[in-house]
C-alpha cells in the first residue's frame, strides 16, 4: 500500500461556490484546468495506481482571497464537510482529507481546526507560505499554528505566489517561497513554543536540503536543527539524487509519499515517476515501506 500524502482536488459543490464569486478563476489559475482535478468520476477511472490511496487537499483556491472573513469561514467549513463526505464515499481511494481554514478570520478558522480534529475523515489542515500578503509566519497567524499543536493535528504547508513580485513562475517561484516560509517560521521560534507542532512540507522541503550548509553555517545551531522538525514529501517529479539529498537532511522518518496528483503528469499525476524514483534508492524494503505508508501514519500519531 502506497499513501499519497499531498494530493489535490477542488470539490465539485466548493468549485461552483467560488465560480459564483468569480467566474474568471480558470483564467485566473489556469492551472486548475485539469479534467481530474474536478470531475471525480474521470479521477476514479484514471487512478493512477491501485496499490495508492489519496490523502487529498483543496488545490490553492482560497476564499479568503475573494470573500470577507465571514463568508470565507463559511465558505470553509461547507468545503470540509464536502471533502470528510467523498473521503467517507471513496474510501478505496482517499485514505484522508485535509481541511480548509480562513486566514482572514482567525477565531473561526480555530473554531474549524475543532471541527477538523472531531471529523473521522479529516486528519489535518492547509496552511499557505502567505495569507492576506503575509508570511504564514507573522504573529497574526501564530494562533493557527499553536492550536494545531495542542490539538496534534498536522498542518499541511503548500506555496503561493508572493504578489509583490513581477515574475513569479511555476518552475521556481514556489520553491523559494517554501524555503523562506520555512526559514521565517524557525526564525519565529514556532517550534520553541510548540515543540510538538507538525508541518508537512509540499516539495521535498524545496530548497533547504540542497541548501543545508549554508543554514548550518549562517543560522545559529539551535535555528539550524529546528529545519529538522518539518516533515517533507516527495512531490518533485522523480530524481532520485535529490531524494536522496531530502532523506539525508530530514532524516527518513520525516520523508512522506507524496505526488501533487493529479498535476504535472497528464490525466492523473506523478505516481508512477515519485514511485520509480524512491524505488531506486538505494535504501532498505524497510526504508520504502517507511516512506510510502508508515510516516504517514506515525506523523498523525501524538508525540
Amino acid at each position: 500500500m502506497k499513501i499519497d500524502a499531498f494530493a489535490h482536488i477542488l470539490t465539485p459543490d466548493f468549485y461552483q461556490t467560488m465560480l459564483k464569486i468569480d467566474a474568471t478563476i480558470p483564467q485566473k489559475y489556469p492551472f486548475i484546468k485539469i479534467e481530474t482535478l474536478v470531475d471525480l468520476n474521470q479521477r476514479i477511472a484514471n487512478w493512477p495506481d491501485k496499490n495508492t490511496k489519496q490523502v487529498i487537499s483543496f488545490a490553492n483556491i482560497n476564499p479568503e482571497d475573494f470573500v470577507d472573513g465571514e463568508k470565507a469561514s463559511q465558505i470553509a467549513q461547507e468545503a470540509n464537510q464536502e471533502l470528510s463526505t467523498i473521503v467517507a464515499f471513496y474510501p478505496d481511494y482517499f485514505e484522508a482529507g485535509v481541511g480548509m481554514l480562513a486566514l482572514n478570520n482567525v477565531p473561526a478558522s480555530l473554531e474549524i481546526l475543532e471541527k477538523i480534529k472531531a471529523d473521522k475523515n479529516l486528519v489535518g489542515a492547509q496552511i499557505f507560505t502567505r495569507h492576506l500578503g503575509k508570511s504564514i509566519a507573522d504573529p497574526e497567524f501564530e494562533p493557527i499554528l499553536l492550536k494545531a499543536a495542542e490539538l496534534h493535528l498536522p498542518l499541511w504547508l503548500h506555496p503561493v505566489f508572493d504578489n509583490r513580485k513581477p515574475d513569479n513562475n511555476l518552475v521556481f517561484s514556489w520553491e523559494y517561497e517554501l524555503s523562506q516560509a520555512m526559514l521565517q517560521l524557525v526564525q519565529s521560534d514556532i517550534f520553541k513554543k510548540a515543540p510538538n507542532l507538525k508541518i508537512l512540507v509540499h516539495h521535498a522541503g524545496a530548497m533547504a536540503p540542497f541548501f543545508s550548509d549554508r543554514i548550518n553555517h549562517i543560522l545559529d545551531p539551535e535555528h539550524a536543527e529546528m529545519f529538522k522538525n518539518f516533515y517533507v514529501d516527495t512531490a518533485i517529479l522523480g530524481n532520485t539524487p535529490a531524494l536522496q539529498l531530502t532523506i539525508d537532511y530530514f532524516g527518513i522518518n520525516h520523508v512522506l509519499f507524496g505526488t501533487d496528483a493529479p498535476f504535472a503528469v497528464m490525466p492523473s499525476g506523478a505516481d508512477e515517476l515519485v514511485s520509480n524514483a524512491i524505488e531506486n534508492l538505494d535504501i532498505s524494503d524497510l526504508y520504502d515501506k517507511k516512506i510510502f505508508e508508515t510516516n504517514y501514519y506515525h506523523m498523525l500519531e501524538r508525540q
